[in-house]
């Protein structure tokens, strides 16, 4: 399978379990296998939006090609372009493993900055996935509303699975 072919796609869900452990969503599971990826997610803060970025290893060997045509588009444009500022944003992740279920504990300080309390919406974005806290999401507004919707809507069912999961022990 390809890599383009294999691009995070689509949506999921997951409350703070138990031990604080959150779970990777099967869909992504499998494109991190598909890319021939290990079993950890890069995280790091979105350089635009209010959230966390997580992507597996191989995305990696792609970002000299990345930050290239960033900056050519900026030349083009007549824009500044601070490459080192970019490289930073690219590099300057946080190796969070996940075991074969996708369960994963994510690191108390990258929760505070990405606004993560007892959720994560999981957002495909082809290259990387972001990871978003459902009220975050929430304030977003605009074109961001419906989708908040559908993730108010998981996590309803969620819930109401978990606390059935509770009442049975």
């Amino acid at each position: 399978m390809s890599q383009q072919t294999a691009g995070y796609r689509g949506e999921g869900f997951s409350l703070r379990g138990e031990k604080d452990r959150f779970v990777l969503p099967p869909m992504f599971r499998k494109t991190f296998e598909a890319l021939g990826d290990d079993r950890v997610l890069c995280v790091t803060t979105h350089h635009k939006y209010p959230c966390l970025t997580a992507f597996g290893h191989s995305s990696i060997d792609k970002f000299e090609d990345i930050l290239n045509r960033e900056e050519d588009n900026a030349v083009r444009r007549d824009l500044d372009f601070d490459r080192d500022e970019r490289e930073m944003q690219l590099y300057s992740h946080h190796e969070v493993p996940f075991d074969g279920s996708g369960r994963f504990i994510l690191p108390p300080r990258y929760c505070k900055v990405g606004g993560i309390s007892h959720n994560i919406c999981f957002i495909g974005g082809g290259t990387f996935i972001t990871l978003w806290d459902l009220d975050r999401l929430g304030q977003m507004g605009g074109s961001w509303a419906l989708r908040h919707e559908l993730f108010v809507a998981e996590a309803e069912d969620a819930r109401a699975k978990a606390a059935a999961k509770a009442a049975r022990k």
